[in-house]
């Protein structure tokens, strides 16, 4: 979906004389703090955990002990289990046509995001970036690549 197409915007754009798009549309309704808090989660931190690679933000030490406790050390188990990350937990609305396609998009723009971010990061590691359908919604996850 493109961000003309979604309702709110197109109705902000259609209100407006001249050629008013998507950019100035965040122009006018997103502040500094948002702009770089977006800005992080499309160009996030990740770290290195006993040969995990884990988003930053999500990384709890005690948490993740019991992670690597559980699934005996398994780095793609615990990678798979701890790198998620729900659309739809942070983006809140009503279910709908349009907010389905949109935190579909929201969600593909993500993931292609950290998946280059990770090969920047990790140059000689090799990741899988999925975005998945769950019942939660559009739900990113990522693990090294296996072999």
């Amino acid at each position: 979906m493109k961000p003309e197409e979604y309702p709110e915007v197109r109705s902000w754009i259609e209100s407006l004389t001249g050629s008013p798009d998507f950019v100035d549309f965040l122009t006018h309704n997103c502040s500094v703090g948002m702009w770089l808090a977006f800005s992080h989660l499309v160009n996030p931190e990740f770290i290195e955990i006993h040969g995990c690679i884990l988003w930053e933000r999500k990384y709890n030490r005690d948490r993740f002990e019991e992670w690597w406790q559980h699934l005996d050390g398994n780095v793609y188990a615990i990678e798979n289990t701890l790198n998620r990350f729900v659309v739809a937990d942070v983006v809140p609305c009503e279910e709908s046509p349009e907010n389905d396609s949109a935190l579909a998009d929201i969600a593909d723009a993500i993931a292609g995001s950290w998946e280059h971010v990770l090969a920047r990061t990790f140059p000689d590691r090799a990741f899988k970036v999925h975005v998945l359908s769950t019942d939660d919604g559009p739900t990113i996850v990522f693990h090294q690549a296996c072999g």
